[in-house]
């Protein structure tokens, strides 16, 4: 009878470790950090427009990537090349998508940029660089990357 109670207790402990596993969200077990260089160039006077192209490396490979965006209320033209990491990958293809932020600021010659932007697949991507030229935005500036 004493078995009988300490097989059922394992039995009982794998089931609930069991349950506990497929519990666990796949998308928490299955994510990964990538990393990312980005050059863009930027232009405007109330409406500003801005492209460029990057890099980003991810499971021991490199893939090409093309930048665009808008944004409102900008003033000047500036150069600015980035680095950091995109979080929150499944694949390298969920790196594209329309990349959204607001706030204010404004940067001078040489001055210092830093960006945590969402996609709506969930990749975060936290930048860092530095800017050349003069640029003044405040509202909604938005960024879509492609894969090339």
């Amino acid at each position: 009878m004493l078995k009988t109670i300490r097989t059922a207790k394992f039995a009982s402990a794998l089931v609930a470790a069991a349950a506990v596993f497929a519990a666990t969200p796949a998308s928490a077990q299955s994510t990964s950090t990538g990393a990312v260089r980005l050059s863009i160039f930027k232009a405007g006077f109330i409406v500003g427009a801005g492209g460029g192209q990057g890099t980003l490396t991810f499971r021991g490979k490199t893939y090409r990537l093309s930048v665009g965006g808008v944004g409102l209320g900008s003033l000047g033209i500036a150069s600015v090349r980035l680095s950091g990491t995109a979080s929150n990958l499944r694949t390298a293809s969920d790196i594209a998508g329309t990349y959204g932020a607001a706030g204010a600021g404004a940067t001078f010659v040489g001055g210092g940029q830093v960006a945590t932007l969402q996609n709506e697949k969930g990749v975060v991507l936290s930048l860092r660089g530095a800017q050349a030229g003069f640029q003044v935005s405040l509202g909604v500036a938005g960024m879509t990357i492609t894969m090339r």
